[in-house]
């Protein structure tokens, strides 16, 4: 039997596949990639008896690729919290799915280990801004301040390095930095010993200030919409910028956009703090759209249909319903 590990790059996507093998060690092959590559499951290539292990990204975008797998014959695993859709009925299917919002992958598989290796959840909910939960999460395990801070820190560094179009826009490839992060049951291990967090953390803040120099195109009751430069930079910062405008906005709606390699935009979406509006709910409003409930994005928006998101945007966190 083989194993094949599916997990999206981002900082909840490595952190939920490294504490699941931290407890159960495998050799396995793996499958990830930039954030926004959500259809992991259609590179699987496995046989009957083969385990495929899917964490943190959505079923609805998979669902093609998990059925032509479980009619294979092969059994597949489920981790994740984005909008799944109807979960199918399938002996060789065991799926771990909660998609109400307020959580993350790696805090559902934080609870199937009984937080054996909490930390590593910590690091990730602050990595899918969810910063409250990571200090619930945090709390048994007796950190001070400063300690919590760092896998603060180290969260929103792994997430950030997921964001771009290819992985050319990266700092770090993600098949690379989950190979540097899994011989360590702790993040503070990790912290202290591998040099690849200085430099997505410094690469982190020298985007974000590139970032946070731009004006917004939009700034509204509703919301600010920013539209950034056709740069690698612009692509990388896109999900970090937007949860900084959602943790020092947070009444409002954001959208931030930059130009990808097809002539359209790529799209992070965040919901205000509390609203009935999703994110994803507007996100998935367009083709490549998708996501969870605070925070959401749009693979390719279309430069002709800008105006249009525009309006819509408004006009949906405008509601306020």
């Amino acid at each position: 039997m083989r194993h094949i590990d599916v997990a999206n790059g981002d900082a909840d996507g490595l952190c939920a596949l490294h504490q699941l093998r931290l407890a159960e060690p495998v050799e396995a092959e793996l499958v990830t990639g930039v954030k926004r590559d959500i259809a992991l499951v259609g590179r699987v290539r496995a046989a009957p008896g083969d385990l495929v292990t899917v964490l943190d990204v959505s079923l609805e975008r998979n669902r093609a690729a998990v059925e032509r797998l479980l009619a294979a014959g092969v059994r597949v695993r489920y981790f994740d919290h984005h909008h799944a859709g109807e979960i199918p009925r399938h002996p060789g299917l065991e799926a771990h799915i909660e998609t109400g919002g307020g959580t993350c992958t790696a805090v559902l598989v934080d609870g199937y280990l009984a937080g054996r290796f909490r930390a590593w959840a910590v690091v990730a909910a602050f990595g899918d801004n969810l910063g409250a939960l990571g200090r619930r999460l945090a709390a048994p395990l007796g950190l001070r301040e400063d300690q919590l801070e760092a896998l603060g820190e180290l969260g929103e560094a792994i997430n950030y390095n997921a964001y771009g179009e290819t992985v050319a826009d990266l700092r770090v490839a993600p098949a690379e930095l989950y190979r540097l992060m899994r011989p360590y049951p702790d993040p503070f291990g990790f912290l202290a010993r591998e040099a690849v967090f200085e430099e997505l953390y410094n690469g982190w803040r020298e985007d974000m200030n590139r970032a946070l120099a731009v004006a917004p195109q939009v700034d509204s009751d509703a919301g600010a919409v920013y539209e950034l430069p056709n740069e690698p930079w612009s692509r990388r910062v896109t999900g970090a910028f937007a949860n900084h405008l959602a943790v020092t906005h947070p009444t409002r709606a954001h959208a931030v956009l930059a130009p990808n390699s097809r002539g359209g935009y790529i799209v992070s979406v965040r919901t205000p703090e509390g609203s009935a509006r999703s994110a994803d709910g507007l996100a998935r409003e367009y083709p490549t759209g998708g996501g969870r409930q605070e925070a959401a994005g749009i693979d390719d928006l279309p430069e002709h249909e800008l105006p249009g998101f525009l309006l819509r945007f408004e006009a949906y966190f405008g509601a306020r319903g």
